[in-house]
């Protein structure tokens, strides 16, 4: 049998003592702090926020710093006894424009303690940020921050504009107004436009100088809280198409142009991403992928598309497929731009139900419109017509018509060419329906949606009312040819008539 040397047998009968002793214990581990971080606004876990613990009774003692989960949660381990503050920092909080209080913590006898932080609630940022409750139960505010598209840094004394309308029906007709707001972002880039419509649709843009974003459509939550990002580029404007009259004509037609002049912005930007069917995923090779008056692609065989020479910035891209509904998306233009994956849903239901309800238009809106196609008198066209055009917007209806086009506030001398932004914050760039007028210029007709005088309708409004598969019938005249009911004196153009089902 072995026997230990005595210096390993002191040593060992040393750490028994010392562990027997009672006037030496081990320090006991400390409490648990943990909890969940969420945004009160989308109503979802805040991931990625960076939760901070400071002690409250001495200064002395550090700061512990976490940062919360895919899920909102964070943990923070061996929190000895005492009161704390408890907070957090995101990007979030600094496009509101708040810094919500800490919360305090007071950790007693090594017990955990649960902790939930959360930004604050819609109401409490409305009166934060505007200084007072809202003049109205439906009185919202939106904010955010504007960038710049390339380097990402804040963008200082943009203006930003926001407009909604506001339509009163009366016997006579329809008013509309536009209100506006327009304010300027500070040296951060923050912004935030007060009172506007809670749970309404908006129109939305920043610019300054030559560079601007897109007029983005907006919706507001009934809550009336939106927090929406803005990237700011420049685009350029080019002239595009054929712009010399045809020798083979003398009077003023809707063809004498070859190839109608628009105008197309470009830029430095690049955006790619893929065109599938919503059912399915299949991939839709042949889709159509533009920017609004911008750069055009189509999908290749596997859904993937690309699109170069892009204005930089916060823009519209539209797809389209025969088929299927088209989709208007905002996109963000900026360096590194994620893929844009859109799905686009079957255009077959909808073709069915123009079949079914297509010989119902004067008995459901006893509007004459029988009567006065059999006159021949004007242009008429009923669902089975818009079907056989394969429209995906009601605008698109009128590019294939005699006499008509699509234009812009300048290509009219019209006096009633109201653009939705005036011509000292962007270009009047709204699109409109045009006609030629008795003196041969283009001019802006009357429209009437189900027999109401819609003043100063734009077709981007007309896309947002009527869908095609909605119209029950379209009348086209010209000046000399439009019913006594439907005459606008002195506008020296046209008048459209659109019905609805």
């Amino acid at each position: 049998m072995r026997i230990a040397p005595p210096v390993t047998l002191f040593l060992l009968f040393a750490r028994i003592a010392v562990a027997q002793s009672p006037g030496v214990r081990a320090s006991a581990p400390g409490a648990t702090v943990s909890g969940v971080v969420r945004d009160s606004i989308a109503r979802i876990p805040l991931a990625g926020a960076w939760v901070q613990l400071v002690a409250a009774d001495s200064q002395a003692r550090s700061a512990r710093t976490v940062a919360s989960d895919s899920l909102g949660r964070f943990t923070i381990a061996d929190v000895q006894d005492g009161r704390y503050a408890l907070g957090f920092f995101h990007p979030l909080l600094d496009s509101l424009g708040v810094e919500p209080p800490p919360r305090e913590v007071v950790v007693s006898r090594h017990r955990s303690v649960r902790a939930d932080l959360a930004t604050p609630s819609p109401a409490r940022l409305r009166t934060a940020i505007c200084g007072s409750p809202p003049a109205s139960p439906a009185g919202g505010v939106v904010v955010g921050t504007v960038r710049d598209a390339l380097g990402g840094t804040p963008a200082k004394r943009v203006t930003v504009i926001g407009e909604w309308l506001v339509m009163t029906f009366r016997p006579g007709g329809v008013d509309r107004r536009r209100p506006r707001l327009v304010v300027r972002t500070g040296d951060n880039g923050w912004f935030a436009l007060c009172n506007v419509p809670s749970g309404g649709t908006m129109f939305l843009m920043a610019g300054r100088g030559a560079d601007s974003t897109d007029v983005i459509e907006v919706q507001v939550p009934k809550e009336g809280f939106l927090r929406r990002e803005l990237y700011l580029g420049l685009a350029r404007t080019v002239v595009v198409g054929d712009t010399t009259p045809r020798a083979d004509t003398l009077a003023p037609r809707a063809d004498t142009l070859a190839v109608p002049p628009r105008r197309v912005r470009m830029g430095d930007g690049r955006l790619r991403g893929t065109v599938v069917t919503a059912e399915g995923s299949r991939p839709l090779a042949g889709a159509v992928v533009r920017i609004t008056d911008g750069s055009m692609t189509r999908a290749n065989d596997h859904g993937e598309w690309s699109l170069v020479d892009v204005p930089a910035g916060t823009r519209v891209l539209e797809v389209r497929a025969v088929g299927y509904y088209a989709v208007r998306r905002v996109v963000d233009v900026v360096a590194d731009a994620a893929p844009v994956a859109v799905a686009l849903s079957t255009f077959k239901a909808m073709l069915d139900t123009v079949r079914v309800t297509a010989a119902r238009v004067a008995d459901r809106h006893n509007s004459g419109f029988e009567v006065r196609r059999r006159s021949g008198i004007g242009n008429y066209l009923t669902p089975a017509d818009i079907v056989r055009r394969g429209a995906f917007f009601t605008s698109d209806i009128f590019r294939q018509l005699r006499g008509i086009r699509l234009g812009y506030a300048y290509d009219t001398l019209a006096t009633d060419m109201t653009p939705l932004f005036s011509p000292e914050s962007i270009d009047p760039t709204d699109r409109r329906i045009l006609m030629r007028g008795i003196t041969g210029n283009w001019c802006a007709p009357a429209i009437y949606l189900d027999g109401l005088y819609m003043s100063e309708f734009t077709a981007d409004a007309l896309d947002s009312w009527v869908s095609p598969e909605r119209i029950a019938g379209i009348e086209v005249y010209s000046e000399v040819a439009v019913p006594p009911d439907y005459q606008r004196a002195r506008s020296g153009c046209g008048s459209i008539l659109i019905w609805t089902k």
